[in-house]
Formats: C-alpha cells, structure tokens, sequence
C-alpha cells in the first residue's frame, strides 16, 4: 500500500514543478503530475521487484528522485517542442 503514498507524493511533486517552470501556459496542468505519478509507479514497481523493501530508504530516494529528474526533462522538452510549434504556426497562418 506504501506504493500509493508514493504517486501521491510523485504527482504533488510533478504539480510544484508544472508550477516552478516556466512556460505553464503552453502545457496543461495534469501534465506533469501525471507523468511524475507514472513514473513513480514504473520505478517503485521496478525497485520492488528487485527485492528492496518499504522500510529500506534507497527504494524512497530513487522512487521520489528519478520521476522528479525525469519530469524536468521532459516538462522543459514539452515546453520547447510546444513553443516552437506554436511559431510554426503562427508563422504558417500569418499570425503575429
């Protein structure tokens, strides 16, 4: 069950970077938190499978700090790929 406090943690850490990073306007705000508890869960079952346990803290460090590395990579890539697309566009209708 401790897995469940874990994509909660995971999806309010991907919602306080979604709020921390520029370029909100151009994302949606599940986004991040989504992709965070996703990854959490992806990590954390990883973790288990591989024999740590709830009470050992290397399965807590790297089940909150991987989804959190992994969600700033992918918020600012998201962020530029959607800037640069609204410019194609804007450009191809003749907008601004």
């Amino acid at each position: 069950m401790f897995i469940v406090l874990a994509l909660v943690v995971a999806a309010a850490i991907g919602l306080a970077l979604h709020w921390g990073m520029p370029g909100r306007d151009l994302r949606g705000a599940a986004v991040a938190p989504l992709f965070a508890a996703g990854v959490a869960g992806v990590v954390w079952t990883a973790l288990t499978w591989a024999g740590l346990s709830e009470a050992d803290l290397l399965l807590w460090l790297i089940g909150l700090a991987v989804p959190a590395a992994l969600t700033v990579a992918f918020v600012a890539a998201l962020t530029r790929v959607r800037s640069a697309h609204d410019a194609r566009e804007r450009a191809r209708l003749g907008i601004g």
